[in-house]
């Protein structure tokens, strides 16, 4: 039987409640005194007509407030809650002392070791735990904590030695012992992994219902935590600066800046000031580019294939040591970035036709992602199209907005060469005209389109002829790899040899201009 008593403080009362449990010959098993205020007593389980007897007379002592009976004295509740560390504790676990023996271990420790836990208790640390010398760092004058290496078994682990000070009065304190924390190779894997779990929000703003867009996240999320070149593929309007500034914010250099050019947009010159800077002009001073303030960072090359071969050469040799110099300027320059370049062209087709440095794709695509136009993936059309709706109508006060059944059925179906974007830029449109809260068909500002006949772009420039040879040398360029052999490549058309030799000289394709 466990009992607490609540008292003030005065000299003598533990004497008394003693000499109340001598009188009716009652053993006693411990006493605590923890908290000012408050004793603990444990005696052994008595009768009904006993416990009737002495507690009122421990209520009646002086400057007792209160007595109660309680399941457990917290030296019991200490102990436990040891030993449930211990049991639970995920790595092996070694308690010493100030001598350097074994004082206790948890089943995982001696699991290691290959013995029970009796039979290590008392032995020298030392013996079982090689490279390091404990006794010498116990007998130190002042013993600080360290993580060091050392092996079991011939196992190499890694060892937090944490020493145990027990207070004097004085102020001072003396030295108990330590404890021997230990980790292995796997379990600190798993630890640095867990430490750098994607965290799932930077991707939650690009929509992945379709099986196919889920892959690009799940790929993603994996490449963000790598430190390499990243080229992202995809038709016009895909997301892929999305994609790439979520692979950012999911990397170690989410806190340094994320900065973006567009190859495309701007003339050779400026891009290349814009990515490498300008040297001392005089009273106009220098001009740091892009390189210089993504340092630490990312640095995201929308439509690489739209660089000169003299961007190319300069962008390789950053890659390569990340070093450049500025426009006009001779000083080398380093620093510390991480490229993540976009396409919408094919570069191995470039690459083949010398239009783009083949060392430059490959120190581009050490990990290449390829995002799937929105008519590879329908499923994704709607959601996509509900957000945009509730985000366009928000701006504007306007809330409630569905889609007709005859629309959400046209634009699933629709081929949406513009891809995401395109359908963002056309429901913002309709979301701001429309009279009502149901966005029909002919809110929708697009190219008529059927499933049976497709559509045809307004803008549609050239002959039928110049058409068909297009996408005719455009499908041969890319079947050319697989079938180099006229006749193999003949017979997968169903065409003569004499046919394809014909066609194939004709557009210029070899195995000079393809590579294979």
């Amino acid at each position: 039987m466990r009992l607490e008593l609540v008292c003030r403080n005065r000299v003598g009362i533990v004497q008394e409640i003693l000499s109340i449990f001598v009188e009716h010959n009652i053993d006693l098993l411990g006493i605590e005194l923890h908290k000012p205020g408050h004793i603990f007593i444990n005696i052994p389980d008595v009768d009904f007509s006993k416990l009737q007897t002495f507690m009122p007379q421990l209520r009646l002592i002086d400057a007792v407030e209160d007595v109660k009976t309680i399941p457990y004295m917290p030296s019991e509740r200490e102990k436990h809650e040891f030993e449930t560390l211990l049991k639970t504790f995920p790595d092996p676990f070694i308690s010493i002392n100030s001598k350097g023996n074994i004082r206790m271990v948890n089943n995982l420790s001696s699991s290691l070791m290959g013995t029970s836990e009796d039979n290590l208790i008392g032995e020298p640390v030392g013996v079982l735990l090689k490279g390091f010398n404990f006794n010498k760092w116990l007998d130190n004058a002042d013993v600080l904590a360290q993580t060091t290496r050392l092996k079991i078994q011939n196992e190499d682990f890694v060892a937090d030695l944490m020493p145990i000070h027990v207070s004097k009065d004085e102020g001072d304190h003396v030295l108990a012992g330590a404890v021997i924390i230990l980790k292995s190779e796997i379990r600190l894997g798993q630890q640095i992994s867990a430490f750098k779990q994607v965290d799932d929000n930077n991707f939650s703003g690009i929509q992945a219902t379709s099986g196919a867009m889920r892959k690009v996240i799940r790929e993603a999320k994996r490449m963000a935590l790598l430190d390499s070149s990243i080229l992202i593929s995809g038709e016009t309007g895909t997301g892929k600066e999305l994609l790439a500034n979520a692979c950012h914010e999911a990397s170690e250099r989410a806190d340094n800046p994320f900065m973006t050019l567009s190859c495309a947009a701007l003339p050779d010159d400026v891009a290349e000031t814009e990515l490498f800077g300008i040297g001392f002009q005089g009273d106009n001073g220098s001009k740091r580019g892009l390189f210089e303030l993504a340092d630490g960072g990312t640095i995201f090359l929308d439509e690489v294939g739209e660089m000169s071969p003299k961007l190319q050469t300069k962008l390789l040799r950053v890659i390569q040591n990340g070093n450049f110099r500025r426009v006009d300027d001779e000083q080398e320059i380093k620093v510390n970035v991480r490229i993540i370049g976009s396409t919408n062209r094919d570069l191995l087709n470039m690459v083949s036709q010398g239009l783009f440095r083949e060392d430059l794709y490959y120190r581009l695509n050490v990990l290449g992602l390829t995002i799937p136009s929105l008519r590879e993936r329908r499923s994704d059309i709607i959601p996509l199209a509900e957000y945009f709706i509730a985000k366009s109508g928000l701006k504007i006060g306007k809330t409630n907005i569905v889609l007709s059944d005859d629309c959400r059925e046209f634009i699933e179906y629709y081929p949406w060469p513009g891809n995401v974007r395109q359908l963002e830029n056309v429901l913002i449109r309709a979301v701001s005209l429309m009279e009502g809260h149901t966005i029909t068909t002919e809110n929708l500002e697009l190219p008529a389109y059927t499933r049976e006949h497709g559509y045809l772009e307004q803008d549609f420039e050239g002959t039928l002829d110049a058409a068909v040879k297009k996408y005719e040398a455009d499908l041969l360029r890319k079947l050319y790899p697989a079938y180099p052999s006229t006749r193999q490549l003949a017979k997968k058309l169903g065409l003569s040899h004499t046919a394809i030799a014909n066609k194939l000289r004709e557009y210029d394709i070899n195995k000079k201009t393809v590579k294979i």
